[in-house]
């Protein structure tokens, strides 16, 4: 069965436990520390990143902490427009990125309808990075997300997506008054394995309105769209990154069969 994961954000409290541990076991740079206020660097060193969003409630303002990361589709657009296989579903239902692949060419940051592939700009060789679902250190050998196991409010649930998906829908009509009657992630882009539920639109907390349909056939309609001369950068970046890793064996194979100094002596 494929895996689900619900985020209830009336229950998130911001302490942002769910990003910090995500970005120590995965040790993923954090600007923030280095004194910089460059916001829109900031996500793509992250897989989970907790934002705030004030939004209007009857005489004041409340607070609404989204834990926002991959909503891995069950047929990513991602995936489909990337040139190197570099993003693929698993069959478990997490959409993984291999960075040994990527070659950066942004293809799956323009085709993704959430804006979540995130292109490292000041990294010598930058590549794309976003959240898989812990798949390769944790889901594969039976264990949980990390955010899941740190969240101290369970505002994050994880399980097989049809449980989670009664759960949102039994909270919601349990409490009509609470919850915004939308479970964001049940039918958009075809459907995901990251769902959201809150008390108000998913549009005031920063999630955009986006077609049901599956969208991987509208992105390959995007990309016949794009100039032959893109499409020839590709290419090029492809053969270079191929270049690279085929000359980087090399030298590590011959750096292995250089002898030592003992040897030598």
């Amino acid at each position: 069965m494929p895996v689900g994961m619900l985020i209830d954000t009336t229950k998130c409290i911001l302490c942002r436990l769910c990003e910090v541990e995500c970005h120590k076991f995965y040790e993923l740079k954090d600007k923030r520390f280095a004194g910089t206020d460059d916001a829109p660097e900031l996500d793509a060193y992250h897989y989970v990143v907790l934002q705030a969003h004030q939004v209007p409630y009857y005489d004041r303002t409340q607070v609404i902490g989204v834990s926002k990361r991959c909503l891995h589709c069950f047929s990513p657009a991602c995936a489909s427009v990337c040139p190197v296989g570099a993003l693929h579903k698993e069959p478990n239902g997490a959409v993984v990125w291999e960075e040994g692949k990527c070659i950066g060419c942004r293809y799956c940051q323009n085709a993704c309808p959430f804006d979540i592939p995130k292109f490292e700009w000041d990294e010598p060789w930058p590549k794309i990075s976003k959240c898989i679902f812990c798949n390769d250190r944790k889901l594969a050998v039976g264990e949980n997300p990390v955010c899941f196991d740190v969240c101290p409010t369970k505002a994050i649930r994880f399980g097989e997506r049809a449980d989670m998906i009664a759960l949102a829908h039994e909270r919601i009509q349990n409490e009509p008054d609470k919850y915004y009657d939308h479970i964001y992630g049940e039918h958009e882009a075809g459907g995901t394995a990251v769902m959201y539920i809150s008390s108000v639109a998913p549009e005031e907390i920063g999630f955009i309105e986006v077609e049901k349909e599956l969208y991987p056939p509208l992105t390959r309609e995007f990309l016949s769209k794009i100039p032959l001369e893109i499409s020839a950068i590709a290419l090029f970046l492809t053969g270079t990154y191929l270049f690279r890793t085929r000359r980087e064996a090399k030298f590590k194979a011959e750096a292995l069969q250089q002898p030592s100094q003992e040897d030598r002596g």
